[in-house]
């Protein structure tokens, strides 16, 4: 058992020194930005960064002997890294900036994983090398960080495979991982560069134009400025973002089909022609509801179901939504995009898998004995036990979001915004009604902290990790 436990630490150790590799690699590049705008940041990037790619090398070091990566080594291997990387990018803002660490934290951890919320109050006042940071974190965290380690450091095999499923993905493009990273980082570059294009073609700064890129392909909502995309006010701005946030809130496999069939795929694909029902059923009600005007009403309503939480209105305007139009935003942070894309929540196939598996279980019912009926998403003939894991997540899901949502209540907080905050907190949206603040204590800020963390891994690899630790103490 013992001998075990320790093939078990040295496996994770190994590969989690692949990804503290990544990780630093990463944190350097944004002091390109400090050399080009001449920024005293250059410690603050090389310490962390130094120290991250120095222990991951000692640690990617460790030999194993014939190892047998599992899925519980990468769901393992994927939690930690997570924390790692929001560490890393936390000790930089330390140096920085002189913030406190859970302040540091929560702002990177909340890059990271593309929940977009801040604890800054003034952003623009912030060096630029530090805007790029939480820029270039949204956009890596966006593919997933062990993600993009495994297509650049590990490229394939069993271990690659173990880690790819512990990132909660399951689509292939290519029969092998290795092939699949790369088609999905091509396309990933590809939409990148034309949204980069895009805006400076339509007028934008090139540092805002690549900033703003990473944060709406990424499905992240970071924003370089304080009143986020609405600082602009520009209308050709916003429907560039659109855009990039429907790309990357689509399914890099469907993307991957479109370019073969030249369109045709998108079309038959049962999340992308929910998402588009989704967004035009959600426009109409709240145009009917409300007196807002479309071009507000649509940009919030894509925002939320791609859960990339960019704003064209302050926080405070947010909080005076009507509670109708709040209802409908909290269902679509909560349902998102599609599976195998970029976006958080709960994701439009698990909710299709539900609803079909009641319309299935109906049918069965009425139908005459020893009828079968089969279900089919898209070309994808659905399982029972998968209709019952979609249905199992959602509940476990649900429960931590009630969790969080006590949490906020306990704490005086108006019932109808802390549901709205936390589920745009645990889908890693951020949109917010302006409860997402400095100000807050640090039992509610570790608390949000938490549900980024689990939303961005779907929970399960995080449970895995602490029951783990649980097992090594009772040892």
């Amino acid at each position: 058992m013992k001998y075990i436990l320790k093939k078990d630490i040295y496996i994770v150790a190994h590969y989690l020194g692949k990804v503290m590799q990544g990780v630093g690699i990463v944190t350097l590049i944004p002091l390109i930005i400090a050399l080009i705008y001449h920024e005293p940041t250059y410690l603050g990037f090389l310490i962390p960064s130094l120290l991250s790619l120095g222990i991951g090398t000692l640690f990617s070091k460790i030999k194993l002997k014939n190892p047998r990566v599992r899925l519980k080594h990468g769901m393992m291997i994927s939690s930690l890294s997570w924390l790692w990387a929001g560490l890393i990018g936390a000790l930089i803002m330390i140096i920085c900036l002189d913030i406190s660490f859970i302040d540091a934290f929560f702002e990177n951890i909340s890059a990271w994983t593309g929940s977009g919320v801040t604890m800054f109050a003034d952003v623009e006042i912030l060096p630029k090398s530090i805007l790029f940071l939480r820029s270039i974190e949204q956009w890596i965290g966006g593919l997933g960080v062990v993600v993009i380690v495994i297509g650049v450091l590990i490229h394939s095999g069993t271990a690659a495979d173990r880690l790819y499923k512990s990132e909660a993905r399951e689509e292939r493009i290519k029969p092998s991982i290795a092939n699949t990273l790369k088609k999905i980082m091509q396309i990933y570059l590809i939409f990148t560069v034309l949204g980069i294009t895009l805006f400076l073609i339509a007028g934008m700064p090139l540092f805002d134009s690549i900033n703003n890129t990473f944060s709406a392909i990424a499905t992240a909502g970071m924003s370089i400025k304080n009143l986020n995309m609405g600082y602009y006010n520009n209308n050709i701005y916003y429907l560039i973002s659109l855009f990039l946030m429907i790309l990357g809130a689509t399914s890099f496999l469907l993307h991957y089909k479109a370019i073969k069939t030249k369109g045709v795929a998108i079309f038959k694909d049962m999340q992308f022609k929910a998402m588009i029902f989704l967004i035009g059923v959600s426009f109409l009600l709240i145009y009917l509801a409300t007196n807002m005007m479309p071009m507000d009403i649509i940009y919030h309503v894509i925002s939320a179901i791609t859960t990339t939480g960019a704003n064209i209105n302050s926080s405070a305007q947010t909080a005076l939504w009507s509670p109708f139009m709040k209802i409908i935003i909290i269902v679509l942070m909560f349902i998102g995009g599609s599976a195998g894309s970029t976006v958080g929540a709960v994701k439009l196939v698990r909710v299709i898998a539900i609803l079909k598996g009641i319309y299935l279980n109906i049918i069965n019912i009425i139908s005459p004995k020893g009828r079968v009926v089969s279900m089919k998403i898209s070309d994808h003939i659905m399982r029972e036990d998968e209709i019952r894991e979609a249905s199992s997540y959602v509940s476990l899901y649900l429960i931590f979001i009630l969790i969080g949502w006590l949490v906020l209540v306990f704490y005086g907080y108006n019932p109808m915004n802390s549901l709205f905050e936390i589920v745009s907190i645990q889908g890693n949206v951020g949109l917010s009604t302006g409860i997402t603040s400095p100000s807050l204590g640090p039992i509610i800020k570790i608390t949000m902290i938490f549900n980024m963390w689990i939303g961005r891994l779907e929970i399960i690899p995080v449970l895995v990790i602490i029951k783990s630790f649980f097992e090594v103490f009772k040892r």
